[in-house]
């Protein structure tokens, strides 16, 4: 039983030895970006996108040996602004989908830079409140096809986070990708 125990010690003490902490403490701190980024695709507080990005930054400069090529950046970068034109847009088109009219259109994206102030609520009820009150005020319309108008924002906000997710997804396995395997 000694020599088992002494046997199993020596062995633990040598991985841990031998451990190259400095590629396991920067793969840790990318996953972590990566999952981070991935939740934050979702949540308003977060910038998830972005994170995904700085991860493939921040472990291509850590690690150049694993790290991703100017072709995996190039992915990333289309990534990154594909996810932010679609945060922009998706309001303002299911908004347009609902009939909306170009008053309300502008509401939504008013409401929404005005919502970005007051987070979380006002990144939903921004462009909503945005929408309604461009439709009342300046294009003279009744209050339920402006809150028709306004749900159809609140729609294609909830179409747009789904994309954004995807996008995001995209760009973890570019990373992973390009990182691993390219």
């Amino acid at each position: 039983m000694s020599e088992w125990f002494t046997s199993a010690w020596n062995a633990t003490a040598q991985f841990f030895t031998e451990m190259p902490w400095d590629m396991l403490g920067v793969w840790s701190l990318t996953i972590c970006l990566l999952l981070v980024g991935l939740i934050g695709s979702v949540v308003p507080l977060l910038p998830g996108p972005f994170l995904i990005f700085i991860a493939g930054i921040v472990h291509t400069l850590l690690r150049p040996e694993s790290g991703m090529s100017a072709w995996g950046f190039v992915l990333l970068s289309l990534g990154l602004v594909l996810s932010y034109v679609i945060d922009f847009v998706s309001g303002a088109m299911g908004a347009r989908w609902f009939g909306a009219s170009r008053w309300g259109i502008a509401g939504v994206f008013v409401g929404g830079i005005v919502g970005m102030f007051f987070v979380p609520f006002g990144l939903i009820l921004g462009p909503l409140i945005g929408g309604v009150a461009f439709e009342l005020v300046f294009a003279k319309k009744r209050l339920q096809p402006a809150a028709k108008s306004a749900w159809g924002s609140l729609l294609g906000t909830g179409v747009g986070l789904v994309l954004r997710l995807i996008v995001a997804l995209g760009m973890v396995a570019t990373f992973f990708l390009d990182a691993l395997v390219w």
